[in-house]
């Protein structure tokens, strides 16, 4: 409970124009993957980071997720 106050609280702050409910649907859509073929090294990805969930991530002040390499796959 006491999250969804900060984040309620961050948006508004920030003057962004989404709702709680929104910017958890919009985030949740961000997801890391991790793949093993066979016997080889693991290959890792993001997945790709829109306009929209990059102001939802500045406006709750939180550093938007990178990879050192990305899988050009996904």
């Amino acid at each position: 409970m006491i999250l969804y106050c900060v984040m309620r609280t961050r948006l508004h702050a920030s003057g962004a124009h989404h709702s709680l409910k929104r910017a958890l649907q919009r985030l949740r859509r961000i997801q890391h993957h991790r793949i093993t073929l066979n016997a080889s090294e693991p290959l890792t990805g993001l997945s790709s980071i829109d306009q929209e969930q990059t102001g939802i991530l500045a406006a709750l002040t939180i550093k938007k997720p990178t990879l050192s390499t990305q899988s050009t796959l996904l």
